[in-house]
């Protein structure tokens, strides 16, 4: 919605305005926020292949010596 500047706006148009470009607001947080948490998830699916690879090689050696 295109306003210009010399328009005069009731309080109908205003409301409306402030609603629409809250509501564009609140959408790009709410996007922000779920990006955030999958790059989160993804650091920790990530951290948690290098351990487990790491332990693997731990516990592999160990085995050898139960033989």
């Amino acid at each position: 919605m295109l306003i210009r500047k010399e328009e005069d706006l009731d309080a109908i148009k205003t409301e409306i305005f402030d609603a629409a470009v809250s509501f564009e607001a609140e959408r790009s947080i709410e996007a922000k926020k779920t990006h955030s948490q999958r790059l989160l998830q993804a650091r920790r699916a990530i951290e948690q292949r290098r351990e487990e690879a790491e332990l693997s090689t731990y516990f592999d050696q160990d085995s050898w010596f139960d033989e």
